[in-house]
């Protein structure tokens, strides 16, 4: 999940200052704000906290993931929502004339992060700061994700392709 404290700040009710200083050490939450945090990451408080850190192992099944739908563009997050990750994996299907965002949508990827995408069926067209670049299915590509960006299926059947986003991996 790449949010901006923004959005976090919209979707938990607490406010961006707040959960600046917070993020940067400077002051600690109340339970009843860290719950607010933890709702607005989609997290139980418990995971937010880490206090359910006994499983090394997590297990997403097919029928319970996180899916979202805009457009002609349908996705489903692989990876569940733990706190500290820093990789997230999802599955994406883009229908004839589909695209994962416009030309001028800003980068959603925090700085520094890097995307792979795999193309699993069809064909797609990957957009990142103008350039186009053209991948089949088998084909894979990695480029910096904070980079203004989209996947477009320009084909006649649907494109499946998974991504993985790795965050703040690169120095810039």
């Amino acid at each position: 999940m790449d949010l901006s404290l923004r959005d976090l700040a919209e979707r938990s009710g607490v406010s961006a200052p707040m959960l600046s200083q917070v993020e940067r050490g400077e002051t600690s939450p109340t339970l009843a704000v860290a719950e607010k945090i933890a709702a607005g990451l989609e997290l139980t408080l418990s995971q937010l906290l880490r206090l359910d850190e006994g499983e090394h192992v997590a297990v997403s099944r097919a029928g319970k993931r996180r899916r979202y739908e805009r457009g002609g563009h349908r996705f489903e997050e692989l990876t569940p929502p733990l706190p500290g990750q820093r990789a997230d994996v999802s599955l994406h299907t883009l229908v004839p004339g589909a695209t994962t965002g416009g030309p001028d949508d800003p980068p959603m990827h925090e700085p520094g992060s890097r995307e792979t995408a795999v193309v699993l069926e069809g064909a797609l067209a990957l957009f990142v700061e103008g350039s186009r670049h053209d991948l089949s299915s088998g084909d894979s590509v990695t480029f910096d994700a904070d980079l203004p960006h989209h996947f477009e299926n320009e084909g006649r059947e649907p494109t499946r392709f998974l991504a993985v986003i790795a965050a703040g991996l690169r120095r810039s």
